[in-house]
């Protein structure tokens, strides 16, 4: 898969569409692990050779996809992975994908180097629009640097009260 240079694309937005949680494993660090195990339990993770990861139903969706009114949303969007948080982007030290000068991105000072993944049904091609460059893909970048936590332009919103899908109790999926 080729990995798209920010610089091609004018915007982005979470459509709700779910496809990220479907076909993509994730991969969890330690203290994001343990908080899913602390709150569901273990038997909501699986761990591989050297990686830990948020189970997976039958079908290969996410144990924790839920679907309500044709929307998919996270049901432990309050303490959602951070491989989640900064999906279709990937936020690098350098340019593992090529492209450095489309994939540049300046933050306080440092060079960081931003790609997309194709994949992703809410990216817009083009030239970057003030909003996505400015204040879209910051949010990304600052997740990803650990800048902060809560998420606003980087997650589905649906309309309800909240920039972001939530339900009010989660339950666990088994």
């Amino acid at each position: 898969m080729q990995f798209v240079p920010w610089r091609s694309i004018a915007s982005w937005r979470c459509i709700a569409c779910g496809d990220c949680c479907k076909l993509y494993s994730v991969v969890l660090n330690f203290h994001e692990w343990l908080k899913i195990v602390k709150t569901y339990g273990v038997e909501q993770t699986v761990s591989g050779l050297d990686k830990l990861f948020i189970k997976r139903r039958e079908d290969g969706s996410c144990s924790f996809l839920s679907n309500s009114w044709n929307k998919c949303a996270c049901g432990i969007q309050y303490m959602k992975p951070k491989a989640c948080q900064i999906w279709p982007f990937k936020i690098l030290a350098r340019p593992e994908y090529g492209y450095p000068n489309e994939a540049a991105f300046w933050q306080g000072g440092n060079c960081l180097f931003v790609y997309v993944d194709p994949m992703c049904n809410g990216v817009r091609y083009g030239s970057p629009t003030f909003e996505f460059a400015n204040f879209t893909l910051k949010e990304f970048v600052d997740i990803s640097l650990g800048l902060r936590t809560n998420q606003q332009r980087t997650t589905a919103y649906t309309g309800l009260a909240r920039p972001y899908v939530s339900f009010g109790s989660l339950s666990r999926n088994y």
